[in-house]
Formats: C-alpha cells, sequence, structure tokens
C-alpha cells in the first residue's frame, strides 16, 4: 500500500465468489496477511449476500461481526440456543464466536451484509457506523472505511482529501497514513461504517 495515500475500493469492482451451498455469494475486500487462506488468515473483511435460507460456516477460533447493509434482514439461531437474534437494522453490527453453529432465516427477501472476521488472541475488530462526521486515526492500527448511504468527504485543509460514495471504501494500511483523518457526510441519510482492526501482541 501507498505510504500516503489508501486503498481505494468499490463494491461493484469485486467479483463475487459464489458459496458451495448455492445461498448466496461473498465479495472479499481485504484480508492479511497477503496470501492467507481460510485456515491461517488474522484478519478478513467481505461483504456477503444471502440468498436463501440455511447455515452459517462454522469458523473456530475466529471472532465475527455482522452489519446488515440492505435487504430486509435476517434471523441468526444459534444451534445450542445460546442466543437468537434479528439482524433488521442497517447499520447495527452484531457480534458473535466463529465456533457458533447457527442457522440463518431471511425475514423479507435477499440480505447484504458487512463481515468483519478476527483470529481470537491476534487481533480484534471494532465496529462503528457514523450518521455525521467523525475521525480515525491510522498511526496503530489498520482502518477500513464503507460508505453504506450518502457521500463522505475527507476534512483536509493542507490537500484534496479523499470522497466515497455509497458502496466505495478506503483501507488504511497500519502506520501507512500519518495522523488523523476527519470526515463529513454530505447531506442527511449519509452512513459509514468504519472497521479498527487492533493487531494484539504476540504472546
Amino acid at each position: 500500500m501507498s505510504m500516503t495515500l489508501p486503498r481505494r475500493f468499490a463494491l461493484a469492482d469485486i467479483a463475487p465468489t459464489r458459496w458451495k451451498n448455492g445461498g448466496g455469494n461473498t465479495r472479499e475486500i481485504a484480508l492479511w496477511p497477503p496470501g492467507a487462506g481460510m485456515d491461517d488468515f488474522v484478519w478478513r473483511l467481505s461483504v456477503a449476500d444471502i440468498e436463501t435460507d440455511g447455515p452459517f460456516s462454522a469458523f473456530p477460533g475466529i471472532d465475527r461481526q455482522i452489519v446488515l447493509l440492505e435487504g430486509g434482514g435476517v434471523m441468526l439461531r444459534a444451534d445450542d440456543g445460546s442466543f437468537s437474534h434479528r439482524l433488521e437494522h442497517i447499520g447495527e453490527p452484531f457480534a458473535f464466536s466463529g465456533e457458533a453453529s447457527l442457522q440463518a432465516t431471511l425475514i423479507h427477501g435477499t440480505t447484504r451484509d458487512f463481515n468483519a472476521m478476527t483470529r481470537r488472541g491476534r487481533c480484534r475488530a471494532r465496529v462503528d457506523a457514523f450518521r455525521q462526521g467523525f475521525s480515525i486515526n491510522t498511526v496503530g492500527d489498520t482502518v477500513c472505511l464503507f460508505a453504506v448511504a450518502g457521500e463522505w468527504h475527507e476534512q483536509d485543509k493542507q490537500q484534496a482529501g479523499i470522497s466515497l460514495r455509497a458502496g466505495e471504501g478506503a483501507l488504511y494500511a497500519a502506520g501507512a497514513t500519518a495522523g488523523w483523518h476527519a470526515f463529513a457526510p454530505a447531506g442527511d441519510d449519509a452512513l459509514c461504517l468504519c472497521i479498527t482492526l487492533e493487531t494484539e501482541p504476540d504472546q
């Protein structure tokens, strides 16, 4: 990644990968380290389209957070009865263990969801949803921004900052960009996700 600029991405430019069970697809935004697979990644960010009811894949040792982006939502039920959650409010994250065996039941048709997965003991994800101006610090942590609705503009007095429209995002590598970055929405009904990936020191 550039030492001065974030990695920009647009969801429409990312090819979807079809699930083995045929119930939906996933667009992978990024994972760490580069070239890692599903068994050895430290963190992974993606967007999934859920098209039919069915089970969620289990990921032992992984902490998961899911955020509804579009659609009528989905009911998530753990097979052991430990939780039952209606994911129906756009922009509201829900955290659960990757070990959980659970069933997903669509509430009102296909949904689109943002997913953050981190390996327990190696990394933690903090997921925030902003509807008003906010700032991020990219010195120590990797930060991903994803515009869910509206337009967002970086407020940089020294140079032209980046702008994000709905469906676009930016990934700031830890330490690759100096200091604080402030963003503000253009107009009403804007929503931006901010995922901060905090890598934990080796034990």
